[in-house]
């Protein structure tokens, strides 16, 4: 069977399907026709019904639930791999006078789990900018001298935007984690409910057998990873797999469900018009 597949050019991503989608183990009579996109992307496309397979964020599953199912491989969750609210100056939460609403904030799409995390922790916020993550940092920096922007950064930034001169403010992930005590769930695989309950387990199953084959050649870096990450040291490109990629993108596991249901219980809270049921993964 043809699919189409959609995940970003991310190190993680690129990593956990190079075997899939390269050739390096054997899927059959499965093709896949792959799209790289960033996530607010995916994500719209989901909302839209648009792939077979695609990586979304955790923050548009309540939105798509009409047209995919979640796998419970080649995910992204775990534990201090959330994203972080930065700025231009060293000012904190914490200090005399903060007040969110005298900000703009950059955030890396609306129906990202970035988004609801921040919300999460500024529920109050009102003064939003939707844009590509890896525009951020360069949205600081040129706004620092007015000294009223933030942004919350995910992905490879979090290893950059000290080396440019932001500052951190807060780990919007260890709020999570502290508040609810569960990992926090970024992102996963959602699969198309067309398609046969059988051929989704069989595709969860090669999802997985591409990350064993991925992790048995590691830490060497497949070409597929470093030809999408061309601005990226061997280095940092390690630091984002090895923070995002780990038992819970080979399979979730009891542990890894408990925390997606939190954080759709969350949302749905904040979104009382929004009802997903508790039946999203195949």
């Amino acid at each position: 069977m043809d699919f189409t597949l959609g995940f970003s050019p991310c190190p993680n991503d690129t990593f956990i399907f190079d075997a899939l989608v390269n050739g390096k183990i054997d899927c059959g009579s499965h093709n896949f026709n792959v799209v790289l996109e960033d996530v607010q992307t995916l994500n719209q496309w989901a909302i839209e019904g648009k792939l077979d397979i695609s990586k979304i964020s955790y923050g548009v599953l309540p939105l798509v639930t009409q047209h995919y199912k979640m796998l419970h491989s080649g995910g992204a969750l775990g534990r201090g791999v959330g994203p972080l609210l930065i700025s231009g100056s060293s000012i904190l939460p914490t200090d005399p006078g903060f007040d969110i609403n005298d900000y703009t904030v950059a955030i890396p799409g609306e129906h990202t789990t970035a988004h609801m995390l921040f919300s999460q922790a500024f529920p109050e916020a009102r003064h939003k900018r939707f844009m590509v993550f890896h525009e951020i940092e360069d949205f600081l920096l040129g706004t620092a001298k007015e000294g009223n922007t933030l942004g919350v950064i995910i992905h490879e930034n979090r290893f950059t935007y000290a080396q440019k001169g932001l500052f951190k403010l807060m780990d919007l992930g260890t709020y999570w984690e502290e508040a609810t005590g569960f990992p926090i769930p970024l992102g996963g695989i959602a699969v198309k409910k067309t398609i046969s309950p059988g051929i989704q387990f069989e595709l969860e199953r090669l999802i997985t057998e591409s990350i064993q084959y991925a992790f048995s050649n590691y830490p060497e870096l497949p070409e597929y990873v470093s030809e999408h990450a061309r601005e990226m040291e061997p280095a940092v490109m390690r630091r984002h797999i090895d923070l995002y990629v780990n038992d819970y993108s080979l399979h979730l596991g009891p542990k890894g469900e408990k925390a997606v249901e939190k954080f759709i219980d969350i949302f749905e809270q904040a979104n009382p018009s929004i009802r997903t049921g508790n039946n999203f993964f195949i």
